[in-house]
C-alpha cells in the first residue's frame, strides 16, 4: 500500500490547526512548514504528532513545494490550515491507498462555508482543486496568488468535498482582501498590464452581475451578496492597486 503524507503551510493558525489535522486520518505523516507563528499553531501540530518545520515564507507556490520537498513520501495531499476532508473524502483517499493510485494526480471539489453558512452558489463550488498528487509528476505554480498544481500527467477526479472554512465576519473578509488584491496588484505590474479607467469601471459592476445573477448567488441568502460585492471589491481594488 503506498504512504501518503499531507501537508499544511501555517502562520498564526492556532484556531484552526487541530480541526484540519483531526481530519487527515488517512495520511501515515503530517508535515507542517511553519512561516514564523507566534502563537501556539507549532506546539499544537506538534502535539498532534506533525513533524513541524519552521523556515522562512517563500511566496504560497513555493512554500508548498517546499513542504512537498520535506515530506517522506511522493504521494502528497496538501491542504490549508482552515480546510478539511469530509468523511466521503477520506473514503475515497483510503480506498485509493488499498487499490493504487491509477493516475499521477486527483483533483476534488471543494466546498466554502462562509459567514456561518455553505455556500453553493456564486461560482464558489464545486471549485474542484488538485490536491492529491504524486510529486514526481505534480508541481505547485503562480509567482503571487492562486497558486495551483501543475501536473506533467494525468488527473482524476474524486467525488467527496473539502470542506473550506473560510470568513466569520466581514471584517475578517475584509482583511483578507486587502491582502489579496495587493499580491494580484504587483502580479498585474509584473506582467506590465496596467487597467485603464474604463475596466475599473466597468469590471467590477459585471464582477457583481455575474456572481450573483448569472451564477446565482441570491440564493445563498445574505452571504450571496456579501460574496458578489466584495467580489466585485476585490476587481476594483487590484485594479486601483496596480496603477499607484
Amino acid at each position: 500500500m503506498p504512504k501518503l503524507s499531507a501537508t499544511i503551510v501555517t502562520l498564526n493558525e492556532e484556531r484552526k490547526i487541530a480541526r484540519t489535522m483531526e481530519s487527515l486520518r488517512c495520511c501515515d505523516e503530517i508535515v507542517v512548514l511553519d512561516s514564523g507563528s507566534t502563537d501556539r499553531t507549532c506546539a499544537i501540530a506538534r502535539s498532534l504528532q506533525a513533524r513541524v518545520i519552521e523556515e522562512p515564507w517563500r511566496g504560497y507556490a513555493a512554500q508548498k513545494n517546499r513542504a512537498a520537498e520535506c515530506a517522506s513520501n511522493d504521494w502528497i495531499l496538501s491542504v490549508d490550515a482552515d480546510e478539511t476532508l469530509t468523511e466521503e473524502l477520506e473514503g475515497e483517499i483510503l480506498l485509493l491507498k488499498q487499490e493504487g493510485f491509477n493516475c499521477d494526480a486527483y483533483q476534488m471539489p471543494r466546498m466554502a462555508q462562509y459567514l456561518g453558512r455553505w455556500i453553493r452558489h456564486g461560482g464558489w463550488y464545486p471549485d474542484r482543486k488538485v490536491r492529491l498528487y504524486d510529486r514526481r509528476k505534480a508541481t505547485w505554480r503562480g509567482d503571487f496568488v492562486h497558486e495551483s498544481v501543475a501536473v506533467n500527467g494525468t488527473t482524476g477526479k474524486l467525488h467527496g468535498a473539502l470542506h473550506h472554512f473560510t470568513c466569520d465576519s466581514l471584517s475578517e473578509h475584509l482583511q483578507t482582501l486587502d491582502r489579496y488584491t495587493t499580491l494580484a496588484a504587483a502580479e498585474l505590474r509584473a506582467g506590465r498590464r496596467t487597467p485603464g479607467y474604463a475596466r475599473m469601471v466597468f469590471d467590477p459592476a459585471w464582477t457583481f452581475v455575474r456572481t450573483y445573477i448569472l451564477r446565482r448567488g441570491f440564493l445563498d441568502g445574505f452571504p450571496g451578496l456579501a460574496i458578489a460585492y466584495f467580489a466585485a471589491l476585490y476587481t476594483f481594488l487590484k485594479y486601483a492597486k496596480a496603477r499607484v
